[in-house]
Parts: structure tokens; sequence; C-alpha cells
């Protein structure tokens, strides 16, 4: 492995240097610590033989969790992966690069040129770039990638560097790549899992009168016209800012009526959430919410260049001094401007690269929480239940629900929103169940519909044994990972515990003051739609743990499974069907019975579904003890399943079965064989052997076929 041929190293200040890919235009600032790494590639190494002789380069280097070593390795092959080193000689290299320009078909190699550097590229455009320096760290530990599509001016533009280092502080290893709202060629030319667009430039037209006052129309016709050319091309999610909300208006106070300024901008936001409804896979990000719980006079310039910009004030410390030109190179003192920011001219990127994130979060459903785990005493209520007496001594001659009873009225309230969202609560907690059963009660004068009762948690542990135990037998009984768990409380010791013994259980409880708002915030307790499943899963997991319970009683297997008198409904879905938002989330959720590990967009299963030559179908199961909800879905394009899922709480049940037995008769009619792919990922152990145990004979690698009787294949044609 060498530096390749086509790479040049600018220093651009202290310990800060630009690395360019001459072809591809590939930048990447960097610190002296990857400057001299790539410089030790100037003669040829080899990974992992010289890895030591690397790490020796950097003496002062703190060690990691992972070891430097490791570090420098990753580090390396993502300088490999940018094409900043290359594993070719330089004659292989320059052999490889005209190959890929070389005209094809006639077409201009200069267009070539284009196309590959669109590829590969990466960060905003060359005017907008802003962006701290490559190091070390940025590499220290394996992320998940993600790969995302920015659609805007310099509001969205400016923000790509500060996505990367949001992205990586919450452990994702984000690639971003900018273009133009009029560029839709780049979505369907480069590779990405989501796609941003920031304000529009139709936003200036809000503020002129209109016939007939619609303020929003241009806006709204403008995103429609995006969004349209967009599904046209990518079946990403799609996540669109909305419009900041003015922080001056033209005539002041006389702004009156739905025509005032800030009014006309509410209304165009309100349009837009609307809008986002017509399109699958399409979410509005409350940019102006956002901006407005930090302060949106230190984050918007409209106080000072114009009504309907609505850049960061900052900006105007960072432009180049040639633009000076225009004001005759005379400018006040941008001192007190800088004082007013706090000295940070990139608080509006900030702040909102953390909203960006969020949502980003939210729709990739990663470090999604699937339980909270909730402490009870000074938790839920203040003390000890068994000291007290009841969870509460309020009456409303006592105070009003907002005064200090607010605090865990509000927390209640929270959770129960949560649990409607499908995230299902347990408890843990040092008592006694009978005294707790007991005393867990309310009088009539209490806002029962805020507050939590025995009967939403899914499950307890409610007795005096190591916490960090009960979380651990709790996971087991509900088979969820314990990196989809967060547990909550009051107690010190009890969270220093459970993060000392339990390090992939997030823990929360320092200040109850916070909770509230983190826990309706945050986006890992966040799902894109809330599915009729969602809501009803805490009623599907107590039916789950029931059957579990009648297993451990049941003699045999077969005697117990027919207890339950299992009942499959399976049916061919439509693009209209509004089960399609089930099937992306059964999708992206499961990760034990997925065959190939493959998540569907809502948008793109519509497509499959619109498609003569593809088939989808999803089932529901129900028993006796309840209604399971839908738990498999598959996905048939040109005769092979690309996609089969099953919810990990009907495993056993031997529905999986059921399911590919009713796809092998609804398929029988066709004129080829039907086929289905394993993927192996790291969870998917228990899907494996499906097409072995459902007569499919394994082909290619990873690929299994069916094969037809003869009277099938006869009937077929």
């Amino acid at each position: 492995m060498r530096r390749s041929r086509f790479v040049h190293q600018l220093p651009v200040g202290k310990d800060r240097t630009l690395i360019v890919h001459a072809i591809s235009h590939m930048r990447m600032p960097a610190d002296s610590d990857i400057s001299t790494l790539v410089d030790h590639f100037a003669e040829p190494r080899r990974i992992p033989e010289d890895c030591d002789a690397m790490t020796a380069l950097f003496p002062n280097a703190e060690d990691t969790p992972a070891g430097l070593r490791d570090v420098v390795e990753r580090t390396v092959m993502e300088l490999l992966s940018r094409q900043i080193l290359t594993e070719m000689t330089p004659e292989e290299e320059l052999a490889a690069v005209g190959a890929e320009l070389a005209p094809k078909h006639g077409r201009d190699p200069a267009e070539l040129l284009e196309r590959y550097r669109r590829e590969l590229k990466e960060g905003a455009e060359a005017y907008w770039a802003v962006g701290a320096a490559y190091g070390l760290d940025d590499f220290n530990a394996a992320r998940q990638r993600v790969d995302v599509l920015l659609f805007g001016d310099c509001d969205i533009q400016m923000e790509a560097d500060f996505l990367r280092r949001e992205a990586a502080r919450r452990g994702i290893d984000l690639h971003v790549s900018a273009t133009f709202p009029d560029d839709i060629r780049f979505a369907g030319e480069r590779k990405h899992d989501a796609v941003f667009i920031g304000a529009l430039r139709a936003r200036h037209l809000v503020a002129e009168d209109i016939d007939g006052f619609n303020p929003h129309a241009a806006y709204v016709a403008h995103t429609t016209e995006l969004l349209g050319k967009l599904r046209e091309v990518t079946s990403a999610p799609i996540l669109i800012d909305n419009l900041p909300e003015p922080t001056v208006q033209p005539l002041g106070l006389a702004e009156r009526g739905v025509k005032g300024h800030r009014t006309r901008f509410r209304l165009t936001n309100v349009a837009l959430a609307e809008l986002a409804n017509a399109f699958s896979d399409v979410y509005v990000i409350d940019i102006a919410a956002a901006l407005a719980a930090v302060g949106s006079e230190r984050l918007l310039d409209d106080g000072q260049v114009g009504f309907t910009h609505f850049g960061s004030p900052g900006w105007m410390l960072q432009r180049p001094e040639s633009e000076k030109a225009a004001v005759h190179g005379i400018f006040p003192d941008t001192a007190p401007l800088a004082h007013a920011l706090g000295g940070d001219p990139y608080g509006r990127e900030v702040v909102i690269a953390g909203k960006h994130i969020d949502a980003l979060v939210t729709v990739t459903g990663i470090g999604r929480k699937k339980c909270i785990i909730l402490d009870l005493d000074g938790t839920l209520w203040p003390g000890v239940l068994a000291e007290t007496g009841s969870p509460f001594a309020w009456t409303p001659e006592i105070s009003g629900a907002f005064s200090f009873i607010g605090l865990y009225f509000g927390l209640h309230e929270a959770l129960l929103c949560l649990k409607k969202r499908g995230v299902v609560l347990a408890c843990v907690s040092k008592n006694d169940e009978a005294t707790v059963r007991e005393l867990w009660k309310y009088s009539d004068h209490y806002p029962q519909q805020r507050l939590l009762k025995p009967d939403d948690f899914v499950t307890w542990r409610i007795n005096w044994d190591d916490k960090v135990g009960n979380i651990r037998s709790i996971a087991e009984e509900l088979g969820f990972g314990l990196d989809s768990f967060l547990f909550i409380d009051d107690s010190p010791v009890e969270r220093d515990r459970v993060r000392q013994r339990l390090p992939e259980v997030e823990v929360w409880g320092e200040d109850p003051f916070s909770l509230r708002r983190r826990l309706l915030n945050d986006p890992r307790l966040q799902i894109p739609v809330v599915t009729a499943e969602a809501a009803a899963r805490s009623a599907l997991v107590k039916a789950q743990i029931a059957r579990q319970h009648l297993r451990a009683e049941t003699v045999g297997e077969a005697q117990y499974i027919e207890s339950l008198r299992i009942k499959c409904s399976i049916e061919h879905l439509t693009a209209a069907s509004p089960k399609l938002a089930r099937v992306e989330e059964l999708f992206q959720r499961t990760t034990q019975f997925n065959t190939t590990g493959r998540k569907f967009s809502a948008s793109e299963l519509a497509a499959l579904a619109a498609n003569p030559d593809t088939r989808l179908f999803a089932m529901d199961v129900s028993d006796r003890l309840g209604d399971h909800g839908m738990v498999g879905a598959a996905v048939v394009a040109d005769g092979e399943i690309v996609g089969l899922a099953i919810s990990c709480r009907a495993l056993g049940m031997g529905v999986e079965h059921t399911f590919l037995r009713h796809i092998l008769d609804e398929m029988k009619d066709c004129p080829f064989s039907l086929s289905g792919r394993i993927i192996p990922t790291p969870r998917n152990i228990p899907a494996r052997n499906i097409y072995r145990d459902n007569g499919f004979t394994e082909g290619e690698s990873g690929l299994w076929e069916f094969a037809k009787s003869a009277s099938q294949m006869s009937a077929a044609s």
C-alpha cells in the first residue's frame, strides 16, 4: 500500500493540511498526525506487518480502549477508501483511472470525469467548505457507516462537517455529500441512506403579496416538484427542513392578521407539514423550533441583512477579505458581533446539525431503545412507598397539578407517550412486591389519564435482589439485546453498578428535571410512523410473556403449540395498502429472523408493490392468548425472495414455515422456479435454515432454489 500518485498535501495553517486528490477532487482537511501517516506511505508499506512502525510515529498519542495500533490500522483503511492510499502501483493506478475515463459509446471523456468525481464526492461545495481537520480520534472506534446527501444552499451546505462531527459523537461514521436543489441527477449517481433538504430559495417568495393571498403556494409548489423528482431516482428517507420563524418584522406591531410577515412563514410550515403526508418516507424537521429553543436572534441574520435570507449572523465573521471590495473596503469593526455570538461563528451549524442527526437516527433506527426499565421509590414518586403509604399526598387544596407534584406527573405522562410509540416499560425495585401492589393506587381526584399504573408495565422485578441480575432476567424474558434498554434510577450507587456491570445498557437519572424532555426528545426513543402494532406493543409483549409461562408449564413442545390454537392470515399487499408502514418497521427492526438483513423503506416498498414482477406478502398471527399483529413480511422480485423477516415474538411457533409454504403456493403458477437468498449477519442465525427445511437446494453460495415438480412446470407453462 502506498500514497496515491494523484494526492497532494497542501499546508493551510498551523497543524492543518488539505489533502487533495487531483482526479476525483476529493478534499480532506487533516491534522499533523494524519499528514504524517500519509507521508509515511511515500514508500510502499504492508498491513498489518508495518503497523508497529506506524504506531511508533505517534509517541505522544494517548492510548485508546481499542489500542493505538488498531486506531492506526483503521485510519489507514479509511485513507484507502478515500483513495488517498492505494494498493496499486503507479502504473496500475494510472491505467485504472484511464479505464474509468476512456470514452465509451461516443460520450465526452470530460463528462465521464465529472461523473467520476460526483460518484466520489464528499462534503459541501467548495465555496461553503467549512471543516475541522481529521485526526486519529476520528477513527478510534468502529462505527456504523451512514451515507447522506444534502440538497440546498448555504444554510445546509455550511453544516456538512458539523453533521460529521455530531454523528461521530454518537458513534456513527457519517459520509456527507452536498449539491444544489436542482441537481436531481446527483441522487441517482451517489450511494446514500438518506437525503436532507435545506430551505429552498422559494422562501423569498413567501414574503411577497400574491393575488388571493396564498403565501405558501410558490414554496409548496417548488417543494412538491423537488420531492416528486427525487422520488423518481431514490427510495431513501427524505428529511426536509421547515422555515425558521423571523426574529424581526417589516412593520413591527402593525403586522396584524394572517398577512403578517411572521405568520406567513408559520402558515408555510403548516402547509409543508401537510405536504409531507402526501409522500412516503418524507419527514419535516422542525428547524423553527430548534432555533427558538436556543435563541433565534443569535442564530438568524434577518436582524442584519434581509427579511428572508435566514442565514447565520456568524457567517459575516467568515467572509473572505476580497468581498469587501463591494463596500469600498470599508466595514464596521465586527468585534461587537463576535461578542454577541459568544465568539462562536458556527452556533447555528452546531444546533441544526444536532437536529438533523436526531432525525437521521430516528429514521434509520440506529441505537433504538425498545424498553425502559424504571426504578420506583424516588424515581416515579418521592420517598419510599412503604414509608409514605401512597405514591403522592396531593389534593387540589394543597396545590395545582403543575406545582411540585407536576414534576412527577410530567414524568409519568412522558412515559405513557413513549408507550404509545411502542416502547415497552418494565420496573426493577428493591421493595416488597405485596406492599407495592397494595399501595400503588390513586384517589379519584388524581389525573388518572396522566399517571402510570401497574398494568402499564409488561414485567417487573420487585424484590431485594441485585438490580443488575434483575435487569439481565428481564432482558432474557423479553428476548431483547441489552443495548436496547434504558435504565432510570435516582440512586447514584445503582446507576454506577449498572454502568460498570452492564455497559451496553443506557443509564439515566442524575437530573430529574431533564428526564421528561430527554424521554420525549431522544431520537432513539422515537419512530418515524406510529403503527397499530407499535401502539399495541405492550399488549403484544405481555401476551408473549404469558405464552412463555404456558410453555414452561406444558409437558411437550407439540402440546404447547397445539394448545395455542394458532391462526395465520397471509395477504398479498398492494402499493396502496396501509400496512406498508408496518412492513417497513418489521424489516427495520428485525435482526434475528431476517434472511438478508435488508431494510426496505416505505417508498421502496410502495414501488415494489406496484411492480407487476414483484410480490409483497404480509402475515398476521393470533392465538387464544392474544393477537401478535403483523409478524411476517416477504418481498419476492423476479422469482427471488430478496427479503423475508419474521418478528422474534413469533419464533418457535412454526409460523415461518406456514408463511413460506403459502408463498410457494402463491407462486406455483409462475413460469420460473422460486429462489431465496441467505446473507449471513451477526444476528440472523435463526433464519439460515428456513429454505433448507422447506425443500430448497443450495446452488451458488447463499442462493437456495426450489425445484418445481414436472406437473407444476407443465401447468405453469
